[in-house]
């Protein structure tokens, strides 16, 4: 193909090694085999590249995203012609100052991010004089002698270079910025600049369109230029120690801004009523501030082409949405953690295409509106921690695309709508309210299902067998209720289930000897809210950002496949779930691997199924409080990853099993209060940290570290067994208070008459209270049946 100028292969996978050149030699103009695996072993790694180095008339080189490994041929300095050249995202190494590309003075373009070179140093640059373009992301700039000659002959339209400098080498950056004035873009995320917001950088670059310094420690307070800024569209702060109140006159030195993100500072005051001048911005995140007073009309009338607006964690109050809204473009709303009040504003329907809405956490009254239910765009519904009350409107069933629901503590009352059959719903919690009547077939069809989280209501009624249809369900939490019924079998058909918690029931009979049958594997899906969907405002953010060198300009190419993702439900994904004796609230990867089974509290009976210790990647059991028999089954020694195991308060007996000595991780284990006897584990690995709490309650037991020495040990003839079910969940025991109350008084009523026979004059005056009491007593007494015989 002696003819052909661009060769396009890119994205396919490729493998092993490609050779370029063979015979005669094509006129190559562009050659991309950029998002392949390709690699290069190391005898075949100087034939490749002299194969690439034969095409001097190569104006365009990209092999980002690959496997190559190694320095840089010096074959390369023969490419006079390159003028775009991106080998990021691969495993070369070396001293850039060493290699061949200081001698390609056509560069315009040069990408070199995420390898391992090192050093790298801005006298590599000084001979480019027509480089434009640097991105160095993830590679490490050190530091320049004083001497150094700053002004380097070019003038960079695009920078980028995250994870580039130490807190010693960040005053690099700020000399060479200094000599630049042309820059377009500006990329230092995740490095450690100090000081305060650089506003001389944009006084010196009019031209700058993109400025992201998100994630470093600039602090004091946010300075603007003199004059306004038309070309900036994107500025990111977010992640400093920025102090003080946004400028007022804000909007009107960026008109034009599309994209702001100034989250996680200390910002404080109000908001500017100067955003309302900003008609252009889709992107705005103040989270995590101190901002204070309401979200002003302003804000609300002005930005109408506003998509994505997050105001959460601040110290927002009043209404929570201005009445007159004109954001018929916003798609997610996030309010939450402030201090709103009142009823959810009617005003929030206006905004049609909503797809998801965080108002948790805030003071909100009233009922849940129905005119939710129109919102056929919703996608997510999170309004946990409010005081709303009143019946689920079954409005909301009309949400088909839904996929997370959370209206967790709240006061909502009455049944669970049976409509919601949601095919696309991934997250459902509707703990903590007063929700009444049976498990309806309201999650039937829910085969989507990940989480279901009904705990603390007043549900009663058994678990339906349908909860087999759940096939994606992996975290089942029904805890506090008063449901009852055996444990349906139909739950061990659940493969993917992780977190069981059906403690504080009533549910009687043995334990499913099936629930062996769930791996309890670790998994992501409980983490993830949602989907993600491609966003082009955030791909500016430059994460994939990809530059292009045509006709002297630099020109934005945002690949199809290179958009940074953002989720569809941008919320939090957490559980509550008992272990170690305490409640840990799970979330992020702490609740991805976490696995448990809580059955404990309830009226089962019969013995342990053996099969139990097959769960060998559950990490906490808790079947306290039952009325379980029998002996613990040896095979729970193969529960090698448990952390918490008790078995604490049933009518267990037998000895203890001497292996549970090799679960090394085993942080919290309680056999209390049965009729276990014999010697108590041998005190090594983590049986030694365990005290006499573990074993109390079984008068049989004898060894350290109870205060009891084992002489012979004989299996016992009678062992009695009694109710233990309601000990330490919430109930009394009866017999032990007629006990203690019989106790005290007999020693209140001792010690009074001791005292008054050792003292004359506290009997005296003993006496002539009880005169007076005799005294009234009577009187009221006469009075009372004089009025019965009247009457």
């Amino acid at each position: 193909m002696t003819s052909l100028n661009v060769l396009t292969i890119r994205g396919c996978r490729l493998n092993g090694s490609l050779p370029i050149v063979q015979g005669r030699k094509p006129y190559f103009c562009k050659i991309l085999l950029s998002k392949n695996l390709l690699m290069v072993e190391h005898n075949y790694y100087s034939f490749y590249f002299v194969g690439l180095c034969e095409l001097m008339n190569l104006r365009e080189l990209d092999l980002s995203h690959n496997n190559f490994e190694g320095i840089l041929p010096s074959c390369l300095a023969n490419m006079t012609e390159l003028q775009i050249f991106n080998i990021s995202s691969n495993l070369f190494n070396g001293s850039i100052d060493l290699s061949p590309l200081p001698s390609l003075k056509s560069l315009e373009y040069l990408d070199l991010s995420h390898n391992y070179f090192n050093p790298i140093t801005f006298s590599s640059f000084f001979n480019l004089s027509k480089l434009e373009v640097i991105f160095s992301d993830g590679n490490n700039l050190v530091d320049q002698t004083l001497s150094q000659r700053w002004n380097l002959g070019f003038q960079l339209k695009a920078f980028s270079c995250s994870s580039c400098f130490s807190t010693k080498s960040s005053r690099i950056i700020t000399r060479f910025l200094h000599y630049q004035f042309d820059l377009q873009l500006l990329h230092l995320p995740d490095n450690k600049f100090s000081g305060q917001f650089p506003t001389w950088l944009l006084e010196n670059n009019t031209r700058l369109a993109i400025l992201n310094l998100r994630n470093n420690l600039l602090t004091g307070t946010l300075q603007l230029p003199n004059h306004y800024i038309p070309n900036l569209l994107v500025l990111d702060i977010s992640f400093n120690n920025i102090q003080g109140p946004i400028p007022t006159n804000f909007g009107l030195v960026f008109p034009n801004l599309e994209f702001l993100n100034i989250s996680k500072n200390d910002f404080e005051g109000v908001i500017p009523s100067s955003y309302g001048n900003l008609v252009s911005l889709q992107y705005l995140d103040m989270s995590s501030n101190n901002f204070s007073g309401t979200i002003s009309e302003d804000l609300t009338m002005g930005c109408s082409s506003l998509y994505y607006l997050r105001l959460s964690k601040n110290h927002l109050s009043g209404q929570l949405f201005p009445a007159n809204s004109n954001l018929t473009a916003l798609q997610s709303l996030y309010l939450d953690n402030n201090h709103f009040f009142g009823e959810i504003s009617h005003s929030i329907s206006n905004s049609t295409i909503l797809e998801v809405i965080d108002f948790s956490n805030n003071n909100l009254l009233g009922m849940l509106p129905g005119w939710m239910g129109n919102m056929m765009s919703l996608t997510g519904i999170v309004l946990k921690k409010n005081q709303l009350e009143g019946l689920i409107p079954v409005e909301l069933c009309n949400l088909k695309l839904l996929l997370f629901l959370d209206l967790s503590q709240n006061n909502l009352a009455g049944s669970i709508p049976s409509c919601f059959n949601w095919s696309e719903i991934r997250h459902v919690h509707l703990n903590k309210n007063g929700l009444t009547g049976p498990i309806t077939n309201a999650f039937k069809g829910c085969s989507n299902l990940v989480t279901l989280n009904l705990r603390d209501n007043y549900l009663i009624g058994n678990i339906p067998d349908w909860i087999r249809n759940l096939s994606s369900l992996s975290i089942l939490l029904l805890k506090s209720n008063y449901l009852q019924g055996k444990i349906p079998i139909q739950i061990c058909f659940l493969e993917k289930l992780s977190l069981l918690d059906l403690s504080n029931n009533s549910f009687s009979g043995q334990i499913p000897h099936c629930l062996s049958n769930i791996t309890f594997e670790s998994s992501y899906k409980k983490s993830v809210t949602s989907s993600f969907y491609a966003n082009y405002l955030d791909s500016l953010e430059m994460s994939f950002l990809q530059f292009a060198m045509i006709k002297n300009k630099v020109r934005m190419f945002v690949f199809d496949d290179q958009y940074h993702m953002l989720p569809m439900v941008e919320v939090l994904q957490e559980v509550e779930f008992s272990t170690k004796n305490r409640i840990f609230s799970f979330k992020g990867d702490m609740l991805n691997y976490m696995s448990g089974i809580d059955l404990s509290c309830n009226k089962l009976e019969g013995e342990i199924p053996p099969e139990l210790g097959d769960l060998s990647r559950i990490h906490t059991l808790n079947l306290s409080f039952n009325n379980l028999t029998g002996s613990i089954p040896t095979q729970f020694s193969k529960l090698n990853q448990i952390e918490s195991l008790d078995l604490s308060n049933n009518n267990l007996d037998g000895i203890i099993p001497p292996q549970l000595i090799e679960l090394n991780f085993l942080a919290v284990f309680n056999v209390a209060h049965n009729n276990f006897w014999g010697t108590t584990p041998e005190r090594k690995a983590q049986f030694g940290t365990f005290d006499e709490s573990s074993y109390e309650g079984n008068p049989l037991l004898c060894g350290p570290p109870l205060h009891k020495a084992c002489t012979k040990i004989e299996p016992p003839s009678n062992i009695p067994t009694y109710d233990k079910g309601d000990e330490a969940c919430g109930f009394m025991d009866f017999e032990l208070f007629y006990i203690g109350f019989a106790v005290s008084y007999m020693t209140m009523l001792l010690g009074i008459v001791a005292i008054l026979y050792i003292n004359p004059h506290w009997r005296l005056a003993w006496f002539n209270l009880v005169e007076a009491c005799i005294s009234t007593c009577y009187y009221f007494v006469v009075i009372k049946l004089s009025s019965f015989r009247i009457v």
